[in-house]
């Protein structure tokens, strides 16, 4: 019988999760703006720099490590560590 190894290892699991934690940060970025009273608005506030330019680079660099995360294949096992250790009689 083959011996099949799972896609994900513990370097791809932990990859996942830092992508996932850059992506949440970068929403968490973007989170406020908002005003208080419906007839004033405060643009700079709004469209701030962290808003408009560093959240959006945080989200993508974090699609980017969740999909390098799948995509890396796990090094192979040595023929000597895949096969069964004979018996000696």
């Amino acid at each position: 019988m083959k011996n099949e190894q799972f896609g994900f290892n513990k370097k791809n699991y932990k990859l996942l999760f830092i992508g996932l934690f850059i992506n949440v940060f970068g929403f968490l970025l973007m989170i406020g703006g908002g005003a208080e009273q419906l007839n004033e608005f405060n643009g700079d506030e709004l469209f701030s720099f962290r808003r408009i330019t560093l959240a959006p680079i945080f989200i993508v660099i974090g699609y980017v490590v969740i999909a390098i995360s799948i995509m890396k294949k796990p090094k192979e096992l040595n023929p000597q560590e895949t096969e069964k250790p004979k018996k000696v009689k």
